[in-house]
């Protein structure tokens, strides 16, 4: 398996979670939904088949130790809990940032803008991305 591989399974899914919460009211009140509010299934298929053609291809590869946190995201994605669905994704590119940086693995230049858009976007997603007032955390 190729780093670009693990970076097409990190935008498939990374992709799958920004339409869901696209599609998420911005509060959705826990007595009214307490289990969340789950996606379809023909989402949660989507994101299934990324995750299993990533452990498809991974075999032996380096890569092959992000295999349950990207079931762990699965399940979360599942049960239409977004958040638990991230940090697992967020992990996997902590994790790959450490291997670089261990000389384990090497990007292209082109491989680190997609590692730090991926993050960028998984980091979107997450609530209080978006403050609700205008020039909030500015300062005084």
């Amino acid at each position: 398996m190729e780093t670009g591989d693990l970076l097409e399974t990190i935008a498939g899914l990374a992709s799958q979670l920004k339409q869901y919460a696209g599609k998420l009211p911005p509060v959705v009140p826990l007595n009214v939904v307490p289990g969340g509010m789950k996606p379809t299934p023909e989402a949660v298929e989507a994101f299934e088949k990324t995750v299993y053609r990533f452990r498809d291809l991974g075999g032996a590869s380096a890569f092959k130790r992000f295999t349950d946190l990207f079931i762990e995201s699965l399940e979360a994605f599942e049960a239409g809990r977004v958040l638990a669905a991230i940090q697992p994704l967020l992990l996997v590119l902590d994790r790959l940032e450490v291997m670089q940086r261990e000389k384990t693995i090497t990007f292209s230049p082109k491989d680190e803008a997609r590692l730090k858009a991926y993050r960028t976007t998984l980091h979107k997603i997450l609530p209080g991305s978006q403050p609700e007032l205008e020039g909030a955390g500015r300062g005084l």
